[in-house]
């Protein structure tokens, strides 16, 4: 700890001193800045962009205690992201990953510097971030597959040769908690440039540990950093080389039995922060990224584009399943996850009526997990290797079919193909088994699946400050496997939407408005594979989601505002699941056999008919806005006082419906108090002021559940330096 205060300080230092005869404009503006994008592959205002969007910059993320990717939902409508330990769920508008299975693919695409993100080491801190772009609904046409729910573009800042300055930022709160990040850009040369940013945050855990190993779940010691270089040597040619990696240890997770389940009555502490394990806890992650973006303009203005990447993912756990001090519950687990990615993309000149792109994409993933569960002394070693393949083909066209009218088709087709082996194992080391263990199951298997997706759409520009859009778009979510004899089918979801955006009082005032109706089929999510015991992926038939969303944003003389509401309704068709509360606790294995009673599980009359339930972990109603005012002390200082609130509605993280695995609805009040003083701020924030105990998620093992609480109050102050 000393050495990264150390460092945290001479690098401050550093940037203090390089700042110093930097000066930054102080007085509040009296517009909203224009908001640029590039969720369809071209630089364009947000206001022109027919899709349902929120855009963040880099101060948006800060005024609104947006640190790391969960805490999106708190500014974009319709997003939820819920924790489920290993992985965390994001869905928009009910749609997107509702299992925990790494079988599962995403359902609301999360990309890093053009780089698709598998479900694992996402939920690292936010640093030297450009923007991000928060799309809802699906994306068929430019993402494909894995963005029925919508997508999500977090993007680093780029070299530029246009200047050296960076910024260097320190803090410090309650919890122990210290951090420092900064940023160098580095100009070589006029046509070579360097930014190497760096990352290191730290607290200590928000719970105490009563059991003998006294552990620090939920504590938090990450180390990141990245190094981007920009080669430029034309007006029409440049490539963007960036490299990162990422560090985290947080002691392993944090989570209590849930009341109602099989291990709730062995833990009787009244404190949401406290726990009980009765074995040691661990959660390193590990993750290194590699991107390559080309881009070359051509004489006749067609630009061709090029993004390749490759990442690296691993994560070490050891949970105390049980979470209490009664039932030795243990399990040992490792998850690496490699990606390779290449797409290529043509773009045409937008100077006359005809526009249009075409791309390809590849994706290859390996997939590889470790388990080693020890519940009970009674040891399950399970291995899965699994490698994916997704293609993707797309174009689109727009044609200004009439003054102001602008026609746009799109198409893609993606396929998908997974292949795996595995294997269960029981009873290792006990007398009477194999010395590994007895084989009891294959978890291997293959699938392949592929749709079309897309988008037809109809805009018309009443003015340049008014866009109505309506539009049909087909998303689509690969299917997988269980195991050798068992698959699930994909996903597919068609979209009907209309929206109205504005820009209104000459440019103070922004807004947004949409309705959409879904068909969705295929509903995908978790339940008991009776032939294994491990946890396997169903289908419910069909499913319908409507709902409607609005946005504003406004700025007048320092006083700025902004707020998002979305209303959903949505309803699966009957299902039938297994109810894992219905079974004994400890581990599940395969069905028992006649006369079998050891190292099997009697799943008969724990399966449940489901009726009229909503799409899981979907509220029906989001909300988050709001206020700030810049007050300008004198020439050279201005003071802003800000003050946020975000609403998420109850949502069910089960499918049996069991009420003790609803996440209750909960609302959390944020304030920021800035000191802008030339080329230097000082930021006092709180988070959850009220110090709301709230469930962010649930994890299910049996008839033990286990659940998991978001963050307590916090609050610290920033001093960050630019020059």
């Amino acid at each position: 700890m000393k050495r990264h205060v150390l460092l945290r300080s001479a690098a401050l230092g550093v940037l203090f001193a390089l700042s110093s005869n930097a000066v930054r404009a102080a007085g509040p503006g009296d517009q909203i800045d224009e908001v640029v994008v590039t969720a369809q592959k071209r630089n364009e205002n947000i206001q022109d962009v027919p899709i349902a969007m929120t855009a963040l910059s880099a101060d948006d993320l800060v005024g609104k205690a947006v640190t790391k990717s969960s805490d999106l939902q708190y500014a974009a409508p319709s997003l939820t992201v819920t924790d489920a330990g290993l992985t965390q769920s994001v869905n928009i508008r009910g749609i997107g990953l509702s299992s925990g299975s790494p079988n599962a693919a995403n359902g609301v695409a999360y990309y890093v510097d053009g780089l698709f993100q598998p479900p694992i080491v996402q939920t690292g801190s936010f640093y030297d971030v450009s923007d991000i772009e928060v799309l809802r609904g699906p994306q068929g046409t430019f993402v494909g597959s894995n963005s029925t729910g919508g997508a999500i573009f977090v993007k680093s800042q780029d070299p530029s040769t246009k200047s050296f300055n960076g910024y260097g930022e320190v803090s410090g709160g309650n919890y122990g908690a210290v951090g420092f990040q900064g940023a160098v850009n580095m100009p070589i040369s006029d046509d070579w440039a360097i930014r190497a940013a760096i990352n290191d945050q730290n607290h200590d855990s928000y719970y105490t540990d009563l059991g003998p190993y006294h552990n620090k779940p939920d504590s938090l010691v990450e180390g990141a950093g990245r190094l981007g270089v920009l080669w430029h040597p034309t007006e029409d040619f440049q490539a963007v080389f960036k490299v990162e990696a990422v560090d985290r240890d947080t002691g392993g997770y944090a989570y209590q039995p849930v009341p109602g389940t099989a291990y709730a009555g062995a833990f009787s502490e009244p404190s949401i922060r406290d726990l009980d394990y009765d074995s040691p806890t661990r959660n390193h992650e590990k993750g290194q990224q590699f991107s390559l973006n080309l881009q070359y303009v051509l004489p006749d203005g067609i630009t061709l584009k090029s993004v390749t990447g490759y990442q690296n993912k691993e994560i070490y756990n050891l949970y105390d399943t049980d979470a209490t001090a009664v039932v030795d519950d243990t399990e040992n687990q490792f998850v690496r996850e490699r990606e390779y990615s290449q797409e290529f993309d043509v773009l045409s000149p937008t100077d006359g009526p005809l526009s249009w792109i075409a791309g390809a994409y590849f994706q290859r993933n390996r997939i590889d997990v470790a388990i080693e569960d020890e519940s009970s002394g009674f040891p399950t070693d399970i291995a899965i290797g699994n490698k994916k393949t997704t293609l993707g083909y797309f174009g689109q066209v727009s044609y200004d079919i009439a003054t102001d009218f602008v026609l746009t088709a799109g198409v893609r087709y993606s396929t998908y193909n997974v292949t795996g082996d595995g294997s269960v194992y029981i009873g290792r080391g006990i007398p009477g088994f194999p010395p590994g263990g007895l084989y009891v199951a294959d978890a291997g298997g293959k699938e392949s699946d592929g749709r079309p997706t897309g988008k037809v759409n109809l805009d018309y520009h009443i003015d340049k400050d008014n866009l109505l859009y309506a539009f049909v778009a087909r998303g689509y979510k690969s299917g997988g496997l269980n195991g050798p004899t068992s698959t699930f089918s994909p996903e597919t979801v068609w979209d009907y939407e209309a929206g109205w955006k504005s820009t209104m009082l000459g440019g103070h005032l922004k807004t947004q408005l949409d309705g959409f109706y879904n068909q969705y089929n295929n509903f995908q999510f978790d339940t008991v594979n009776t032939g294994t015991g491990q946890s396997a992926i169903q289908n419910a038939s069909s499913a319908t989601i409507d709902g409607v969303e609005a946005q504003i944003q406004g700025k007048e003389h320092g006083f700025g505002y902004d707020a998002s509401i979305a209303y959903i309704h949505s309803e699966l068709a009957p299902y039938t699941v297994v109810d894992q509360n219905l079974l004994p606790p400890g581990t599940l294995y395969p069905q028992c056999g006649a006369g079998q009673t050891v190292g099997c599980t009697n799943y008969l009359g724990a399966t449940k008919l489901i009726t009229g339930a909503p799409n899981l972990l979907s509220p029906d109603i989001t909300f988050n806005g709001g206020v700030e005012y810049a007050i300008g002390l004198n020439d050279e200082m201005v003071l802003t006082p800000r003050l946020n609130y975000a609403y998420v509605g109850s949502e069910d993280a089960s499918p049996s419906r069991d009420s003790f695995y609803r996440i209750k609805a909960h609302g959390l009040l944020s304030a920021l108090l800035r000191l802008d003083f030339k080329q230097y701020s000082l930021e006092g924030y709180a988070t959850n002021l009220t110090d709301e105990k709230y469930i962010t998620g649930y994890s299910i093992n049996g008839s033990a559940g286990d659940q998991f609480y978001g963050s307590p109050r916090l609050y610290g102050v920033r001093l960050r330096a630019e020059f």
